[in-house]
């Protein structure tokens, strides 16, 4: 009977300094007649799959315990959206063009209500001298051709508005465009005015600064997104049309205040909701958004809707105060 000794190796020490085991099958000497260990052969094959000649990965594969592989890229994550932690250059350049992206559009922005202050200036200001003015007010009253070539002179201009796309890219022409428009709408604003009170004109004004103050705050504040809601808008402007052409009918033969006032009031809350739509398509954060090129549409998109607000409470004022 052999010891347990016998069949274990020798200590480290023992077998530097007497290897008596020389002869023993698991350590074969140079020269012996046992075959060599098979070697690595790289064959096709799924990856991580070892080929069926070798059993050994090859050679440099493995640096060391705890490094990735040679020829293996090294991604850590980072908070850069997966971009590798050696490309720096990639990150920075997407960085750059968001800022870049941001600030074009609070240019944008910028330019849009610049424009707007100043043809709301020339509106109310038109506005102020047919109420005011007691030669003009009374002029207008007396002849009312006035009021209506205003409306003529306002829908020409309009229609050429939005018909003529690309003059409006251009310099000479969009400021041409603009200003026509402004004072063609500023134009038929005033006449409008000068058939009310001047009680009911300043009601009109201070509710309508309200409502766009209020609009624009709650646009900048809000997730939700009306740009996807032009379907109803239009659908909208079409009831609204027609609702004014019954209402327009209706009172021809008879006048009903609270018909007017309904009529106004629609009206209103209608041109409200466009300009909550425009001023999101200004913003740019939302599904749909107006290009930082179209600065003059912004603008006038947005002036449209306030005046129109402004009229239809006027129409309510005036009613009440009547």
């Amino acid at each position: 009977m052999t010891s347990k000794t016998d069949d274990n190796p020798p200590p480290y020490e023992d077998a530097l300094h007497h290897p008596k085991y020389v002869n023993d099958p698991r350590n074969p000497q140079h020269g012996s007649s046992l075959p060599p260990p098979p070697s690595y052969s790289p064959s096709p094959g799924p990856p991580g799959y070892w080929a069926q000649e070798g059993v050994y990965p090859p050679a440099g594969m493995w640096a060391a315990p705890g490094h990735s592989p040679s020829g293996m890229p090294m991604t850590i994550p980072t908070l850069s959206g997966g971009l590798p932690a050696s490309n720096t250059g990639d990150m920075d350049d997407f960085l750059s063009s968001q800022w870049e992206s941001t600030s074009i559009r609070h240019a944008f922005i910028r330019k849009v209500y610049l424009i707007l202050t100043a043809q709301l200036a020339v509106t109310f200001s038109v506005v102020a001298v047919f109420t005011f003015v007691e030669p003009v007010k009374m002029f207008v009253i007396r002849y009312p051709g006035f009021y209506w070539a205003s409306l003529v002179v306002y829908f020409v201009v309009y229609c050429i508005l939005v018909c003529c796309k690309e003059p409006r890219r251009r310099f000479p022409w969009n400021i041409v465009l603009l200003g026509v428009f402004t004072i063609a709408l500023s134009y038929m604003t005033g006449t409008i005015s000068s058939y009310y009170e001047t009680t009911a004109v300043f009601i009109a004004i201070g509710v309508t600064a309200v409502v766009c103050i209020a609009v624009t705050i709650f646009c900048f504040q809000t997730k939700v997104d009306f740009t996807s809601c032009g379907g109803f808008l239009c659908i909208a402007s079409i009831l609204l049309m027609i609702i004014g052409i019954v209402t327009a009918i209706v009172l021809s033969f008879q006048y009903v205040p609270w018909l007017h006032m309904l009529y106004a009031g629609i009206g209103a809350i209608i041109y409200t909701l466009f300009l909550v739509y425009n001023t999101q398509l200004l913003i740019g954060n939302r599904e749909l958004a107006i290009s930082p090129e179209e600065y003059i549409y912004g603008a006038l998109s947005l002036y449209i809707d306030i005046v129109h607000i402004f009229l239809f409470i006027l129409q309510v004022s005036g009613a009440a105060t009547e």
